[in-house]
């Protein structure tokens, strides 16, 4: 979570008494479990990535929804359900992530929950590949209060966008983009946050410079740039930057690579925040893309009886024991940062 003032300050208005106890908790729990080496939870989550569709237009070739890969279930959220999980998150609640698989927009309540987290002071956020952007949605996106939106870039020109994001229109990201800066002018509107994402492949390496200059043209608020995780790395992969800074893998000696991240025992991200699938699955870790870790049922259990179960505790315990076992880490890059290290 990278720092600007204008988005923390709005950030920070979010905050309750209540919401700062419930983050010391959760702050304190982590730490004494770093140093103990004894798994330790206080606390609800600071932060929630709700999985509004599984269902996405484009067909990248590093996600399992653009891959159409999904072992699990597909589908959309339900309003109603989310709106039940959101009442009893919302006291303890700081940071709310519209998007864990899919394109947000797909879903045709997406606006209409975001609105409804937000009326309950909780910062919400979502990722796009911005096809959806039309002049009438992002007026929409505007008004229901959303503080920060992230759109996917990966390229400057239609030839290298579309090496990674198959099937898309570099022209209608761009446009959707300007759709969204208009209409926080027209409506006075100091959110949301609007930043580029741009992820770093190799096909796209050359274009950096020409996406911070697309950026300023456009007016959003930022342009950042991300390491791709790749699954067929091993034994090198055409995706794999040549940029060292902008690649999670070390080229070998022997010609292989190997990702660069030392995983350590204590994971931040496990301490204060967690996955809900459109379904009510609760699965660990944005890692966990295809939710092989089912921690437990919003179906059939309220979160707090998630949160504080034994195989919530369980998987916990063998993270500290050994996170380098635990598939869904192999490929971390942020795990162990906490806010403020």
């Amino acid at each position: 979570m990278a720092f600007n003032l204008r988005d923390s300050l709005n950030l920070f208005s979010k905050l309750s008494i209540r919401k700062l106890w419930n983050a010391g908790l959760v702050l304190g729990s982590y730490y004494i479990t770093r140093i103990s080496g004894r798994p330790i939870q206080w606390g609800m989550p600071l932060s929630i990535s709700f999985e509004p569709t599984t269902s996405c237009n484009l067909r990248c070739p590093e996600c399992p929804s653009g891959l159409r890969a999904f072992t699990r279930p597909t589908g959309m959220l339900n309003k109603d359900f989310f709106r039940t999980t959101i009442d009893e998150l919302a006291p303890e609640l700081l940071y709310l992530i519209f998007y864990f698989q899919g394109e947000p927009y797909l879903n045709p309540d997406f606006l209409e929950m975001v609105k409804y987290a937000s009326d309950r002071k909780i910062y919400t956020a979502t990722s796009t590949n911005a096809h959806y952007l039309t002049d009438e949605n992002a007026k929409k996106t505007v008004e229901s209060g959303l503080d920060r939106l992230i759109i996917s870039l990966d390229g400057t020109t239609n030839d290298v966008y579309r090496q990674y994001r198959i099937g898309g229109d570099i022209e209608k990201v761009l446009q959707g983009a300007r759709n969204i800066v208009k209409w926080k002018k027209e409506l006075n509107s100091k959110t949301p946050y609007v930043f580029f994402q741009f992820l770093v492949v190799k096909p796209n390496e050359h274009q950096i410079e020409d996406a911070c200059q697309l950026a300023k043209e456009i007016g959003v608020d930022d342009i950042r740039f991300k390491t791709a995780q790749i699954y067929d790395y091993e034994k090198g992969n055409p995706l794999i930057p040549t940029i060292d800074k902008y690649s999670r893998y070390a080229l070998q000696a022997d010609g292989t690579y190997t990702i660069k991240n030392e995983l350590s025992n204590h994971c931040w991200k496990m301490a204060h925040a967690c996955v809900i699938t459109w379904d009510g699955l609760v699965v660990p870790c944005c890692f966990d893309k295809d939710a092989t870790h089912q921690l437990g049922d919003l179906k059939n259990k309220s979160f707090r009886e998630v949160w504080k179960s034994p195989a919530y505790n369980d998987f916990r315990a063998k993270l500290v024991a050994s996170r380098k076992n635990i598939d869904i880490c192999a490929n971390c890059s942020d795990g162990t940062k906490v806010w403020g290290d």
